[in-house]
C-alpha cells in the first residue's frame, strides 16, 4: 500500500501528533497543567485526570482523551465544572499560555523537511485544533513558520476538524483544488475532515490513535511524515 503515488499540489497537516510526537511533546507537560491547575489539592488532581482521560501514575493521556484531538475551549470545558472560581475564558486563556512553553518535539527535522516540498513544488498549510498563536509559537520554535504557506487554528474563524471548514479555507488560500490536496494527521478528526472535504487523506502513527483505528478513514497510513516525499510525484 505504501507504493502508491501521491499526486497532489499542497500537502495540509495536522501539528500535535503528526508535526510533533504527540507523546514525547503533551504527556509530560499534561501532568504540569493538571498540578498547575489542581494547586496542591490531590483530590482536585485526580477529578480533573479524570475529566481529561489522563493516567497519573503513567504520566499519559489514555487513548480515549478527548483532549487528544479536542480543541482548547472543548479540553476547558471538560475541567471547568471542578474548577467554580474560574470563568471559561480565563482557563482557555491560561491554557494557551501554558501550551506556549511546550517543548516540541519534531518527528522529522521540519525546516529541512518543509523546504523539501517546496522543491517538490507542493504548497503547505498547517491546520490544528490548537490555537493559531499556538501553532505559530510553536513553528516559529521549528524555524519553519515562515516556509508555510497557511497556518489556522480551531479559533481563525474557519471552525475546528473533523468539519472540513478550515481545510476548504487552507485550499482556497493556496490556490489549489481541494481534490489535488492531501490532509495528514494522526486522528480520525483530521482524516474525516479530509474526506468531507474530498482531498486525499494520509494517517500517521505518532499520535494516539492505532493503526486499525485510522485504516477506515485513510488512503494510506504511514509511521510518520517522513515517508511522504519519496510517495510524491513532483509537480
Amino acid at each position: 500500500m505504501t507504493q502508491m503515488i501521491l499526486d497532489v499540489d499542497a500537502l495540509i497537516f495536522d501539528k500535535d501528533g503528526t508535526l510533533f510526537d504527540f507523546g514525547a511533546t503533551w504527556n509530560t507537560f499534561g501532568k504540569r497543567i493538571i498540578t498547575a491547575l489542581a494547586e496542591g489539592d490531590p483530590a482536585l488532581e485526580q477529578r480533573l485526570a479524570d475529566a481529561t482521560h489522563y493516567d497519573l501514575a503513567a504520566q499519559a493521556y489514555l487513548p480515549t482523551s478527548p483532549v487528544i484531538a479536542g480543541t482548547n475551549r472543548e479540553a476547558v470545558e471538560l475541567i471547568a465544572p471542578f474548577l467554580p472560581h474560574h470563568t471559561l475564558d480565563e482557563l482557555e486563556k491560561s491554557l494557551m499560555q501554558m501550551t506556549f512553553e511546550v517543548p516540541q518535539i519534531e518527528v522529522v527535522p521540519l525546516r529541512r523537511y518543509f523546504e523539501r516540498l517546496h522543491e517538490m513544488g507542493k504548497k503547505i498549510g498547517v491546520v490544528t485544533n490548537d490555537t493559531e498563536r499556538g501553532a505559530r509559537v510553536h513553528l516559529e520554535r521549528a524555524n519553519c513558520l515562515t516556509i508555510a504557506d497557511f497556518v489556522a487554528g480551531y479559533d481563525s474563524g474557519y471552525g475546528a476538524k473533523p468539519a472540513p471548514d478550515p481545510l476548504l479555507a487552507c485550499a482556497r488560500s493556496c490556490g489549489v483544488d481541494p481534490t489535488r490536496c492531501a490532509m495528514v494527521g494522526d486522528s480520525t478528526h483530521d482524516l474525516r475532515a479530509g474526506r468531507a472535504a474530498g482531498m486525499t487523506t494520509i494517517g500517521v502513527l505518532t499520535g494516539m490513535a492505532l493503526r486499525e483505528e485510522l485504516v477506515p478513514f485513510a488512503d494510506l497510513v504511514l509511521d510518520d511524515i517522513g515517508e511522504i516525499p519519496a510517495l510524491l510525484k513532483v509537480s
